[in-house]
């Protein structure tokens, strides 16, 4: 008896529109309930897994746009182009130039990575070592890892708006006007990567806490201490393209 035939061409349509989908809905896509059918037409297509969602969907190469950090998302769903979480969690803390404490690799990741990175450590693929009372995961290479506790360190060690706020329940009049002052001296891009930075040393809660001290939108600070995970400053540009005034011209006198 012959087998029947399955085209790839209805997954394709499907994802084209839909961009990610399920395994129930490739398979009613196709006309087939047999998943390995399915993942035969996917692989020659060329697709991923997400690595949230507990690998859930499935969406095309074609189709991913990611970004430089080789992540990509489409309806908080994420997918990246290490592949599984696990590969995905190492290579961020292989590449990260001061390690990863638990909280900042799921800022970065968008989801858990607890277990993950036990794994990881479990097999030897990296390192973790107690840095200020909490477990820094570093390169299993040791130049390194060396190299990423001695960045940390120092940024650790740096005097900071978030030790005062640690520190004291309220910062003294004082200490708020000298910190606003230089705040004040910052240009856009830095104000946002300042509090960014001071949010990540404060830990879980630390958006808010340096908001409220600096009058921010919690936003801006979230969105300075993602930049600063994900390593996205351009030290060269304040501004987007095309913002700020326009330039004018010089009139040469007559």
């Amino acid at each position: 008896m012959r087998l029947p035939f399955f085209s790839a061409d209805p997954l394709l349509r499907l994802l084209r529109g839909k961009s990610i989908a399920t395994l129930p809905d490739l398979q009613r896509a196709l006309g087939s309930q047999v998943p390995l059918t399915v993942f035969r037409k996917l692989k020659q297509l060329g697709y991923r897994t997400s690595y949230s969602h507990r690998g859930r969907f499935y969406t095309l190469d074609r189709i991913a746009r990611f970004d430089r950090h080789g992540l990509w998302s489409h309806d908080s769903v994420w997918f990246s182009r290490h592949g599984t979480l696990v590969d995905t969690a190492e290579a961020f803390v292989n590449r990260s130039p001061s390690g990863y404490f638990v909280a900042e690799l799921e800022a970065a990741l968008h989801v858990s990575v607890q277990d993950p990175l036990l794994h990881l450590v479990g097999q030897r693929r990296i390192t973790r070592q107690l840095v200020s009372g909490l477990f820094l995961y570093c390169s299993a290479d040791p130049a390194a890892r060396q190299r990423q506790l001695q960045t940390r360190q120092a940024v650790l060690s740096a005097p900071s708006v978030s030790d005062s706020v640690v520190a004291a329940e309220s910062v003294s009049d004082e200490l708020k006007a000298g910190i606003i002052l230089f705040y004040s001296l910052l240009d856009e891009k830095q104000r946002r990567l300042y509090a960014g930075l001071e949010a990540l040393k404060l830990g879980r809660g630390g958006d808010r806490r340096i908001s409220d001290l600096l009058g921010l939108d919690p936003h801006t600070v979230a969105k300075g201490r993602r930049e600063l995970l994900r390593q996205e400053v351009q030290p060269e540009r304040v501004r987007q393209a095309g913002g700020g005034r326009k330039p004018t011209e010089k009139k040469r006198p007559k």
